[in-house]
């Protein structure tokens, strides 16, 4: 079936840097765009990225455009989020999903604090 595993979060200062990975199973990588999606505690999931099939058009949250980027791996089948000059307000779990495939993983706990 198909599955998201997220790994790499954990307690950063602020202005720290993060990657988290994504790592996909159950369906043909090369045939969906891939997004990350976060949710802080009281507060609704909301969108942070996307990255189309191809790997060439991304698109950001105006929240995290110029901080975070994107990437995929078709040969691993994964998906990262580079996460730069982190703020307290980032804090949230995030989760990996994919457009034809909209399922949620356990996700993975970012904490920005001092």
């Amino acid at each position: 079936q198909v599955q998201f595993v997220e790994s790499g979060g954990g307690l950063v200062q602020p202005g720290g840097s993060l990657r988290l990975s994504c790592t996909t199973s159950g369906f043909v990588f090369g045939t969906t765009a891939l997004k990350w999606y976060r949710q802080a505690p009281g507060k609704e999931r909301e969108f942070v990225a996307r990255i189309d099939e191809t790997g060439r058009r991304k698109n950001y949250a105006d929240s995290v455009r110029g901080r975070f980027i994107m990437s995929r791996d078709s040969a691993k089948k994964m998906t990262f989020l580079q996460m730069n000059d982190l703020k307290p307000e980032d804090t949230a779990m995030y989760y990996c999903t994919a457009d034809r495939y909209p399922t949620w993983g356990q996700g993975t706990q970012v904490t920005v604090d001092s």
